[in-house]
Protein backbone atom coordinates (compact mmCIF):
# COMPACT_ATOMS: atom_id res chain seq x y z
CA UNK A 1 0.00 0.00 0.00
CA UNK A 2 2.02 2.78 -1.18
CA UNK A 3 5.18 3.19 -2.57
CA UNK A 4 7.32 3.79 0.66
CA UNK A 5 5.54 0.40 2.44
CA UNK A 6 8.30 -1.12 5.16
CA UNK A 7 9.57 2.24 5.58
CA UNK A 8 9.49 2.93 9.50
CA UNK A 9 9.09 6.40 10.97
CA UNK A 10 9.05 7.35 14.56
CA UNK A 11 7.46 10.82 14.74
CA UNK A 12 7.32 12.38 18.27
CA UNK A 13 4.58 14.32 18.73
CA UNK A 14 4.46 18.19 17.80
CA UNK A 15 2.12 21.07 16.27
CA UNK A 16 2.83 21.92 12.45
CA UNK A 17 5.25 20.87 9.81
CA UNK A 18 6.23 17.81 11.61
CA UNK A 19 3.22 15.98 12.31
CA UNK A 20 1.83 17.12 8.32
CA UNK A 21 6.16 15.99 7.33
CA UNK A 22 4.11 12.24 9.10
CA UNK A 23 1.42 12.62 7.46
CA UNK A 24 2.91 12.46 4.26
CA UNK A 25 5.07 9.09 5.17
CA UNK A 26 1.87 7.64 6.12
CA UNK A 27 0.10 8.49 2.97
CA UNK A 28 2.74 6.68 1.18
CA UNK A 29 2.11 3.84 2.81
CA UNK A 30 5.31 4.10 5.09
CA UNK A 31 4.78 2.82 8.89
CA UNK A 32 4.71 5.59 11.23
CA UNK A 33 4.11 5.70 15.10
CA UNK A 34 4.08 8.90 16.85
CA UNK A 35 4.91 9.50 20.52
CA UNK A 36 2.67 11.68 22.28
CA UNK A 37 2.89 12.75 26.15
CA UNK A 38 0.82 10.73 28.84
CA UNK A 39 -2.42 12.21 29.87
CA UNK A 40 -2.87 14.35 26.34
CA UNK A 41 -6.17 15.19 24.74
CA UNK A 42 -7.22 12.14 22.36
CA UNK A 43 -6.57 12.96 18.74
CA UNK A 44 -9.80 14.16 16.87
CA UNK A 45 -10.74 12.76 13.23
CA UNK A 46 -10.91 16.76 12.75
CA UNK A 47 -6.87 16.85 13.13
CA UNK A 48 -6.55 15.55 9.18
CA UNK A 49 -2.79 15.42 9.63
CA UNK A 50 -2.44 12.97 12.54
CA UNK A 51 -4.03 10.48 10.00
CA UNK A 52 -2.59 6.94 9.12
CA UNK A 53 -0.63 6.38 12.02
CA UNK A 54 -0.58 4.43 15.46
CA UNK A 55 -0.16 6.24 18.60
CA UNK A 56 1.39 5.52 21.83
CA UNK A 57 1.24 7.97 24.56
CA UNK A 58 4.64 7.99 26.74
CA UNK A 59 5.63 9.73 30.33
CA UNK A 60 9.19 10.61 28.97
CA UNK A 61 9.78 11.69 32.45
CA UNK A 62 10.32 8.21 33.30
CA UNK A 63 13.31 6.30 31.54
CA UNK A 64 11.29 2.88 31.08
CA UNK A 65 9.52 4.88 28.74
CA UNK A 66 13.15 6.66 27.25
CA UNK A 67 13.89 3.40 27.05
CA UNK A 68 10.96 2.28 25.33
CA UNK A 69 11.19 4.82 22.77
CA UNK A 70 15.16 4.11 21.64
CA UNK A 71 13.13 0.91 20.98
CA UNK A 72 11.24 1.84 18.75
CA UNK A 73 13.85 4.15 16.98
CA UNK A 74 16.09 0.49 17.12
CA UNK A 75 13.70 -0.52 14.42
CA UNK A 76 13.18 2.73 12.75
CA UNK A 77 14.28 4.20 9.49
CA UNK A 78 14.33 7.65 10.13
CA UNK A 79 12.44 9.63 13.25
CA UNK A 80 10.66 12.97 12.84
CA UNK A 81 11.40 15.70 16.03
CA UNK A 82 10.44 19.36 16.37
CA UNK A 83 11.24 20.59 19.54
CA UNK A 84 13.46 23.66 19.95
CA UNK A 85 17.16 22.80 19.92
CA UNK A 86 18.83 20.82 22.91
CA UNK A 87 15.25 19.27 24.38
CA UNK A 88 15.78 16.16 22.15
CA UNK A 89 19.26 15.98 23.76
CA UNK A 90 18.05 16.44 27.41
CA UNK A 91 15.28 13.85 27.42
CA UNK A 92 18.54 11.36 26.61
CA UNK A 93 17.13 10.78 23.01
CA UNK A 94 19.41 13.40 21.16
CA UNK A 95 21.00 12.17 17.79
CA UNK A 96 24.45 10.60 19.63
CA UNK A 97 21.93 8.57 21.78
CA UNK A 98 20.23 7.47 18.84
CA UNK A 99 22.65 7.05 16.25
CA UNK A 100 24.87 5.14 18.32
CA UNK A 101 21.80 2.44 18.72
CA UNK A 102 20.79 2.63 15.46
CA UNK A 103 23.48 4.11 12.78
CA UNK A 104 21.39 4.04 9.61
CA UNK A 105 19.01 6.26 11.72
CA UNK A 106 18.34 9.27 9.34
CA UNK A 107 17.33 12.09 12.42
CA UNK A 108 15.25 14.76 10.98
CA UNK A 109 14.62 18.19 13.02
CA UNK A 110 12.21 20.50 12.04
CA UNK A 111 12.69 24.24 13.67
CA UNK A 112 11.79 27.51 12.78
CA UNK A 113 14.91 29.01 12.91
CA UNK A 114 17.20 25.99 12.37
CA UNK A 115 19.62 24.21 15.01
CA UNK A 116 22.32 27.16 14.77
CA UNK A 117 22.36 30.67 14.70
CA UNK A 118 21.89 33.63 16.45
CA UNK A 119 18.14 33.21 16.68
CA UNK A 120 17.97 29.38 16.63
CA UNK A 121 16.90 29.10 20.70
CA UNK A 122 14.28 31.85 20.10
CA UNK A 123 10.46 31.52 20.00
CA UNK A 124 8.57 32.37 16.07
CA UNK A 125 5.84 30.93 14.30
CA UNK A 126 5.87 31.15 10.54
CA UNK A 127 4.84 34.34 10.52
CA UNK A 128 8.38 35.28 11.57
CA UNK A 129 10.07 32.77 9.54
CA UNK A 130 8.59 33.65 6.07
CA UNK A 131 9.34 37.47 7.21
CA UNK A 132 13.21 36.61 7.61
CA UNK A 133 13.72 35.24 4.32
CA UNK A 134 12.51 37.38 1.80
CA UNK A 135 8.86 35.65 0.89
CA UNK A 136 6.92 37.90 3.38
CA UNK A 137 7.92 41.49 2.16
CA UNK A 138 6.79 40.00 -1.92
CA UNK A 139 3.09 39.40 -0.95
CA UNK A 140 0.22 42.11 -1.12
CA UNK A 141 -0.96 44.23 -3.26
CA UNK A 142 0.58 47.49 -4.11
CA UNK A 143 0.51 50.50 -1.23
CA UNK A 144 -0.74 47.83 1.52
CA UNK A 145 1.01 45.78 4.02
CA UNK A 146 2.22 42.34 3.59
CA UNK A 147 -0.41 39.97 3.48
CA UNK A 148 0.96 36.85 5.44
CA UNK A 149 -0.50 33.36 3.41
CA UNK A 150 -1.69 30.99 5.70
CA UNK A 151 1.24 29.28 7.11
CA UNK A 152 2.02 27.26 3.73
CA UNK A 153 5.09 29.32 3.28
CA UNK A 154 6.42 28.39 6.67
CA UNK A 155 5.52 25.29 7.92
CA UNK A 156 4.23 23.35 5.08
CA UNK A 157 5.97 24.65 1.95
CA UNK A 158 9.02 25.49 3.52
CA UNK A 159 8.81 23.07 6.62
CA UNK A 160 7.26 19.78 6.29
CA UNK A 161 7.61 19.23 2.39
CA UNK A 162 11.84 20.00 3.10
CA UNK A 163 11.61 17.78 6.27
CA UNK A 164 10.11 14.91 4.43
CA UNK A 165 12.13 15.32 1.27
CA UNK A 166 15.40 15.81 3.25
CA UNK A 167 14.10 12.50 4.98
CA UNK A 168 13.81 10.55 1.95
CA UNK A 169 17.22 11.54 1.02
CA UNK A 170 19.01 10.30 3.75
CA UNK A 171 17.12 7.45 3.55
CA UNK A 172 18.12 6.93 -0.07
CA UNK A 173 21.65 7.30 0.68
CA UNK A 174 21.76 5.34 4.10
CA UNK A 175 21.06 2.46 1.92
CA UNK A 176 23.78 2.81 -0.10
CA UNK A 177 26.82 3.73 3.08
CA UNK A 178 25.26 1.98 5.95
CA UNK A 179 24.99 5.10 7.99
CA UNK A 180 22.25 7.86 9.01
CA UNK A 181 22.94 11.68 9.82
CA UNK A 182 21.16 14.42 11.22
CA UNK A 183 18.49 16.10 8.83
CA UNK A 184 18.28 19.67 9.77
CA UNK A 185 15.22 21.34 8.47
CA UNK A 186 14.51 24.59 9.43
CA UNK A 187 11.55 26.83 8.01
CA UNK A 188 13.62 29.98 6.94
CA UNK A 189 15.68 27.96 5.19
CA UNK A 190 13.12 26.01 3.17
CA UNK A 191 10.92 29.85 2.74
CA UNK A 192 13.96 31.12 1.34
CA UNK A 193 14.28 28.41 -0.76
CA UNK A 194 11.38 28.61 -2.09
CA UNK A 195 12.22 32.17 -2.65
CA UNK A 196 14.98 31.19 -5.49
CA UNK A 197 13.12 31.77 -8.62
CA UNK A 198 12.29 35.52 -7.24
CA UNK A 199 16.01 36.05 -5.94
CA UNK A 200 16.91 35.24 -9.24
CA UNK A 201 14.47 37.83 -11.24
CA UNK A 202 15.68 40.17 -8.54
CA UNK A 203 19.24 39.69 -9.30
CA UNK A 204 18.37 39.66 -13.19
CA UNK A 205 16.44 43.48 -12.32
CA UNK A 206 13.31 41.97 -13.68
CA UNK A 207 11.91 41.84 -10.73
CA UNK A 208 11.63 44.99 -8.06
CA UNK A 209 11.54 45.31 -4.57
CA UNK A 210 7.84 46.74 -4.42
CA UNK A 211 4.65 45.09 -3.26
CA UNK A 212 2.16 44.81 -6.18
CA UNK A 213 4.45 45.78 -8.98
CA UNK A 214 5.46 42.92 -10.68
CA UNK A 215 3.62 40.33 -12.83
CA UNK A 216 3.09 37.45 -10.43
CA UNK A 217 2.48 39.64 -7.11
CA UNK A 218 -0.54 41.22 -8.55
CA UNK A 219 0.97 43.92 -9.87
CA UNK A 220 -0.21 43.00 -13.60
CA UNK A 221 -3.50 43.27 -15.07
CA UNK A 222 -3.21 39.68 -16.51
CA UNK A 223 -2.23 37.84 -13.06
CA UNK A 224 -4.71 38.66 -10.49
CA UNK A 225 -7.86 37.74 -9.29
CA UNK A 226 -10.97 39.82 -10.16
CA UNK A 227 -14.24 40.43 -8.21
CA UNK A 228 -17.51 39.45 -10.32
CA UNK A 229 -21.19 40.81 -10.89
CA UNK A 230 -22.42 38.65 -7.53
CA UNK A 231 -19.50 39.10 -5.33
CA UNK A 232 -17.28 36.41 -5.79
CA UNK A 233 -13.86 36.35 -7.58
CA UNK A 234 -11.70 34.22 -10.44
CA UNK A 235 -8.08 33.66 -11.03
CA UNK A 236 -6.39 34.87 -14.32
CA UNK A 237 -2.92 34.20 -15.23
CA UNK A 238 -2.63 34.98 -18.88
CA UNK A 239 0.80 35.45 -18.83
CA UNK A 240 1.81 34.16 -22.55
CA UNK A 241 1.03 36.01 -25.73
CA UNK A 242 -1.43 33.40 -27.10
CA UNK A 243 -3.08 32.76 -23.60
CA UNK A 244 -3.78 37.00 -23.16
CA UNK A 245 -4.93 36.68 -26.65
CA UNK A 246 -7.59 34.52 -25.26
CA UNK A 247 -8.53 36.61 -22.82
CA UNK A 248 -8.79 39.61 -24.96
CA UNK A 249 -11.13 37.28 -27.08
CA UNK A 250 -13.51 36.15 -23.91
CA UNK A 251 -14.11 38.70 -22.66
CA UNK A 252 -14.66 40.85 -25.97
CA UNK A 253 -11.99 43.60 -24.86
CA UNK A 254 -10.85 45.67 -28.36
CA UNK A 255 -9.57 48.43 -26.47
CA UNK A 256 -6.00 48.94 -28.01
CA UNK A 257 -4.99 50.23 -24.76
CA UNK A 258 -4.51 46.58 -23.84
CA UNK A 259 -2.10 45.48 -26.74
CA UNK A 260 0.54 47.29 -24.18
CA UNK A 261 0.44 43.99 -22.21
CA UNK A 262 4.55 43.94 -20.66
CA UNK A 263 4.30 47.58 -20.29
CA UNK A 264 4.44 48.26 -16.36
CA UNK A 265 3.35 51.72 -16.72
CA UNK A 266 0.31 50.60 -18.16
CA UNK A 267 -1.08 47.96 -15.75
CA UNK A 268 -2.93 49.74 -13.34
CA UNK A 269 -5.15 51.83 -15.89
CA UNK A 270 -5.35 48.18 -17.59
CA UNK A 271 -6.51 46.56 -13.79
CA UNK A 272 -8.90 49.16 -13.53
CA UNK A 273 -10.61 48.60 -17.28
CA UNK A 274 -10.40 44.84 -16.78
CA UNK A 275 -12.02 44.57 -13.10
CA UNK A 276 -14.91 46.44 -14.60
CA UNK A 277 -15.37 43.95 -17.32
CA UNK A 278 -15.18 40.90 -15.08
CA UNK A 279 -18.00 42.40 -13.05
CA UNK A 280 -20.32 42.60 -15.69
CA UNK A 281 -20.96 38.43 -15.40
CA UNK A 282 -21.34 36.68 -12.78
CA UNK A 283 -18.53 34.03 -11.91
CA UNK A 284 -20.79 30.89 -13.47
CA UNK A 285 -21.44 33.00 -16.49
CA UNK A 286 -17.48 33.49 -16.84
CA UNK A 287 -17.12 29.77 -15.52
CA UNK A 288 -19.39 29.32 -18.94
CA UNK A 289 -17.12 31.49 -20.88
CA UNK A 290 -13.50 30.50 -19.95
CA UNK A 291 -13.40 27.36 -18.03
CA UNK A 292 -10.95 25.28 -19.74
CA UNK A 293 -9.88 27.48 -22.06
CA UNK A 294 -6.48 28.62 -22.49
CA UNK A 295 -7.41 32.07 -20.84
CA UNK A 296 -5.38 30.18 -17.89
CA UNK A 297 -8.50 30.92 -15.61
CA UNK A 298 -9.96 29.41 -12.73
CA UNK A 299 -13.00 30.30 -10.40
CA UNK A 300 -11.74 31.18 -6.74
CA UNK A 301 -13.17 28.43 -4.81
CA UNK A 302 -13.85 28.05 -1.13
CA UNK A 303 -12.82 24.86 1.21
CA UNK A 304 -16.49 24.14 1.37
CA UNK A 305 -16.63 24.29 -2.39
CA UNK A 306 -13.41 23.01 -4.06
CA UNK A 307 -14.23 19.45 -2.54
CA UNK A 308 -17.78 19.67 -5.40
CA UNK A 309 -15.71 21.12 -8.41
CA UNK A 310 -16.44 18.70 -11.23
CA UNK A 311 -12.33 18.56 -11.82
CA UNK A 312 -11.44 17.66 -8.11
CA UNK A 313 -14.28 15.25 -8.28
CA UNK A 314 -13.27 13.74 -11.21
CA UNK A 315 -9.26 13.13 -9.74
CA UNK A 316 -11.08 12.25 -6.52
CA UNK A 317 -8.73 15.38 -5.45
CA UNK A 318 -10.77 14.87 -2.07
CA UNK A 319 -11.65 11.90 0.20
CA UNK A 320 -14.12 11.59 2.66
CA UNK A 321 -13.10 9.24 5.83
CA UNK A 322 -15.35 8.52 8.67
CA UNK A 323 -17.35 11.44 7.82
CA UNK A 324 -14.75 13.91 7.15
CA UNK A 325 -14.15 15.68 3.80
CA UNK A 326 -10.04 16.00 3.53
CA UNK A 327 -7.32 16.39 0.13
CA UNK A 328 -6.14 12.94 -0.77
CA UNK A 329 -2.14 11.61 -0.76
CA UNK A 330 -1.14 13.60 -3.15
CA UNK A 331 1.10 12.88 -5.86
CA UNK A 332 -0.34 9.88 -7.90
CA UNK A 333 1.22 6.92 -8.27
CA UNK A 334 0.37 4.02 -11.38
CA UNK A 335 1.24 1.19 -9.57
CA UNK A 336 2.48 1.71 -5.71
CA UNK A 337 -1.37 3.63 -5.08
CA UNK A 338 -1.34 4.81 -1.68
CA UNK A 339 -4.53 4.77 0.35
CA UNK A 340 -6.16 6.83 3.29
CA UNK A 341 -5.96 5.66 6.92
CA UNK A 342 -8.49 7.13 9.29
CA UNK A 343 -6.41 8.96 13.29
CA UNK A 344 -6.46 5.96 15.41
CA UNK A 345 -7.03 6.55 18.90
CA UNK A 346 -3.48 5.94 21.10
CA UNK A 347 -3.78 2.38 21.09
CA UNK A 348 -0.57 2.23 23.63
CA UNK A 349 -0.16 -1.80 23.79
CA UNK A 350 -1.57 -2.32 20.36
CA UNK A 351 1.00 0.32 18.61
CA UNK A 352 4.01 -1.28 20.60
CA UNK A 353 3.10 -4.74 20.23
CA UNK A 354 3.34 -3.84 15.90
CA UNK A 355 6.33 -2.81 16.13
CA UNK A 356 7.69 -5.82 18.08
CA UNK A 357 7.11 -5.44 21.61
CA UNK A 358 6.31 -8.74 23.68
CA UNK A 359 3.48 -9.11 26.28
CA UNK A 360 6.10 -8.76 29.14
CA UNK A 361 7.68 -5.20 27.55
CA UNK A 362 4.19 -4.02 27.70
CA UNK A 363 3.14 -5.26 30.97
CA UNK A 364 6.65 -3.59 32.42
CA UNK A 365 6.03 -0.31 30.81
CA UNK A 366 2.40 -0.69 32.12
CA UNK A 367 3.70 -1.68 35.70
CA UNK A 368 5.83 1.58 35.68
CA UNK A 369 3.30 3.92 34.97
CA UNK A 370 5.88 4.70 31.47
CA UNK A 371 2.22 5.08 29.58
Amino acid sequence: MGPLAGIRIVEFAGIGPGPFAAMLFADMGADVIRIDRKGGRAPSQMEIYLRGRKTVALDLKKPEAIEAALKLVDKADAIIEGFRPGVMERLGLGPDVCLKRNPKLVYGRMTGWGQTGPLSHAAGHDINYIALSGALHAIGNTGHKPVPPLNLVGDFGGGALYLAFGIACGIIEAQRSGKGQVVDTAMTDGAASLMTMFYGMSASGFWQDKRGSNMLDSGAHFYDTYETKDGKFVALGSIEPQFYKELMEKTGITDPAFTAQMDRNAWPALKEKLAAVIKTKTRDEWDAIMLGSDVCYAPVLSLSEAPKHPHNAARKTFVEVDGVTQPAPAPRFSRTSPDVRPVAPVDNAGSLAAWGFSKGDIEALQSASAF
